[in-house]
């Protein structure tokens, strides 16, 4: 930047913010005489804060708290600048070439919005945005859409969109549901039967045979298994207050009788 001292100054003289100020701390930041440590960041060197806000912003929904969803969005908002704004200083894109692709990407595969085609429900919505999104990434097989799905999203996840895409599964139904079912169970009981060395592979066929049943159910996996959890450590805290005014109590009958509930 020509002058950051002016920018700086300008900044400071402000009591709100916009987008394009973002960009102009971000730029400051990053230039010589700026901050040491948002100078020697990488997009590998702060991957892992991507990833950690994105889960804050869930937690902020989940909760229910707008307040903090507004906190989290922007620290989102701060990682793509961070990102773009590296890109831009290699001269291969900006934050403007981002946001042009994303309104390009959003007006094509609207095309009931922004063209003549017709699609009056959800499911038709859904069935032109996955037709178009294959034929732009030119995904002609099944296989080339389940490689598609990133292999780092969480398993349970991950497992359900492989589900979901692939054709290995009838559409879903209540007799779908039924079989689905019937599959966990056959798969506990290869995992109950399996040696050691096949343990593992069974217990994969378990989780994704259990994550198929969720989700012809409507359920999704991830997020029964996040409340589940949440549900466990709530339970630990009420053993652990019950043992304190009673240590004699006897704990496994304590947990059992937490667990009804």
């Amino acid at each position: 930047m020509e002058n950051i001292k002016q920018a700086v100054a300008a900044l400071l003289a402000k009591d709100t913010y916009t987008f394009d100020d973002l960009r102009t701390i971000m730029a400051i930041l990053r230039s010589e005489g700026g901050c040491p440590w948002d100078r020697e960041q990488t997009h590998r060197s702060i991957r892992q804060n991507f990833i950690e806000e994105t889960y804050e912003v869930i937690e902020a929904i989940d909760t229910e708290d707008p307040k903090l969803l507004r906190e989290e969005l922007g620290d989102v908002l701060l990682q793509v600048i961070f990102h773009a704004r590296m890109e831009e200083e290699a001269g291969r894109f900006n934050i403007d070439d981002v946001a042009n692709d994303i309104c390009a990407k959003l007006i094509h595969r609207h095309p009931h919005i922004f063209g003549s085609v017709r699609a009056d429900t959800t499911d038709q919505v859904l069935a032109n945005w996955e037709a178009i999104k294959a034929d732009e990434k030119a995904r002609v097989t099944v296989s080339d859409k389940l490689r598609a799905i990133p292999p780092m999203l969480p398993a349970l996840m991950r497992a359900e969109k492989v589900g979901k895409k692939s054709n290995l599964d009838a559409a879903d139904s209540a007799a779908d549901a039924d079989s689905a079912l019937n599959a966990v169970i056959a798969a506990a009981q290869a995992l109950a039967d399996a040696d050691e060395a096949d343990r593992e592979c069974r217990l994969g066929e378990l989780l994704f045979a259990a994550v198929t049943a969720g989700r012809k159910m409507g359920l999704e996996a991830e997020v029964a298994l996040t409340r589940e959890t949440d549900r466990r450590i709530a339970d630990y805290a009420a053993l652990e207050a019950a043992l304190n005014a009673d240590p004699a109590a006897d704990a496994d009958a304590l947990w059992h009788a937490l667990r009804k509930n």
